[in-house]
């Protein structure tokens, strides 16, 4: 895989590297009688933290990414015979001390034209995307605008003390009606933004819809849709926090040792760290914490997903968890390469799989099980079927490589990667009363 950037983003690239090339000159540069060493020190640890995006040519199996993932490092992409890895410097020598050769990616793009970065907001060229803020605004004002269809509940709070929020949408919003819910989660890792914008489509989608699109109106009358657009605040406002990324991918939580953050999407309490498909040191960029569900934000949304339990049922049927990027549709389990496993049936595994090849013809993504890339343990989706028995999905958004802007993709093409999940999330609305109708067999599962 060859990554390229053309035209006005080779541009910014260049001055991009331009100013990080020349910034490191100026700050070095000690005054007379200043000792530079603590300063040339302090530059190294920076250094040395500062995650990166690598290639790595050569691994082409599961288990060849697993291995790679077991470094600590997260797989952000992978391909027949690459992957491309995030790591720090630490991480990336110790892959190379391994034998791997190592190609250098470009850092997150600048997207400023120029202009200075403006602290806590999006550089200035991707000001389409919403800030924490500006996310609980446009709820606020889809909510006054839908008051029957629309309501707000707030489930818990971040680490640092934001609300996470769950929003319910419903002809009849304020009743707790004997109806198929679906559940749609966003923004697990702090980098993937673009999940944050798939939420606000959502709710925009289904409240200006109903009464005007049949499909829309149909699922809302016969469906109680539960969206929660953003399970790591606190790791996304930080990602902005200077007005350019960061690259940050977990929360915000601290961790013994002075490392911060927990990737949440290896936190959560099934097959936690059983299998190699995490890591335990805290530093990594998918560190499972001490304990399952030790981070906040997890605990939050497992608490609502548990307390939608009503006479001993859930009412949950289906889940998907938005993410970016590889243009992806994913389904448990995670923790093992087999295709049936404790609480995965083969009719399970079979209705999991006709629902998402169907979802991922409509939008144009590849379907798979989640461990054809490589071995996750603690993942949402395993959580959600092998606790809850929600039928789960993982959607790995736009774009397809990190050529395409990887998880940082232009403002431009919100709109245009947002609606193409439409059609396959209405799919999964429309199958939620009876999955296994998807492989023939309603009668024997849903009667």
């Amino acid at each position: 895989m060859r990554i390229r950037i053309r035209g006005k983003r080779s541009a910014a690239l260049a001055a991009f590297i331009a100013v990080a090339i020349a910034a490191p000159l100026t700050a070095n540069a000690a005054p007379p009688g200043d000792d530079p060493k603590p300063r040339a020190e302090a530059a190294a640890t920076a250094d040395t933290d500062r995650i990166r995006q690598y290639e790595i040519h050569g691994p082409s199996t599961p288990a060849d990414r697993s291995k790679i993932a077991a470094a600590g490092v997260s797989v952000d992409e992978a391909r027949d015979h690459s992957v491309v890895v995030s790591a720090t410097a630490a991480q990336a020598k110790a892959l190379r001390a391994q034998g791997h050769e190592l190609k250098t990616l470009p850092g997150p793009p600048a997207r400023t034209s120029g202009k200075a970065a403006e602290p806590k907001d999006f550089p200035s060229d991707d000001a389409k995307y919403h800030t924490y803020d500006e996310m609980t605004a446009e709820i606020d004002k889809q909510i006054a605008a839908h008051p029957d269809l629309i309501s707000k509940k707030v489930i818990g709070k971040s680490h640092e003390g934001r609300e996470i929020v769950a929003i319910k949408l419903s002809d009849k919003v304020g009743t707790d009606e004997a109806e198929p819910e679906v559940l749609f989660t966003h923004h697990q890792h702090a980098r993937e933004h673009l999940t944050v914008e798939m939420a606000l489509y959502l709710l925009k989608t289904f409240g200006d819809g109903y009464g005007s699109d049949d499909r829309v109106t149909k699922m809302l009358d016969e469906r109680e849709v539960w969206i929660v657009p953003d399970v790591n605040p606190d790791g996304g406002e930080y990602d902005i926090k200077t007005g350019e990324y960061q690259s940050w991918r977990l929360n915000r939580q601290p961790n013994e040792g002075g490392a911060t953050g927990t990737d949440l999407n290896r936190n959560w309490a099934f097959k936690w760290g059983c299998c190699g498909g995490s890591s335990d040191e805290p530093g990594s960029e998918t560190y499972r914490g001490p304990k399952a569900e030790s981070a906040p934000e997890t605990t939050v949304v497992a608490d609502f997903v548990r307390g939608r339990v009503v006479d001993g049922k859930q009412q949950i049927k289906a889940a998907i968890d938005f993410h970016t990027y590889s243009e992806l549709v994913l389904w448990p389990y995670g923790y093992t390469t087999d295709d049936t496993a404790e609480g995965l049936t083969q009719d399970d595994r079979d209705a999991h799989a006709a629902i998402g090849e169907k979802m991922a013809e409509s939008n144009g993504y590849t379907p798979q099980q989640s461990s054809d890339l490589y071995v996750t343990d603690g993942s949402i989706d395993d959580w959600l079927w092998g606790d809850q028995k929600i039928f789960s999905y993982t959607f790995e958004m736009y774009p397809s490589s990190a050529g395409g802007g990887g998880f940082y993709p232009p403002d431009e093409v919100i709109e245009k990667e947002t609606s193409r999940n439409k059609d396959a999330v209405l799919q999964l609305l429309e199958n939620a009363d009876c999955m296994y109708r998807s492989i023939g067999k309603e009668e024997e599962y849903c009667k």
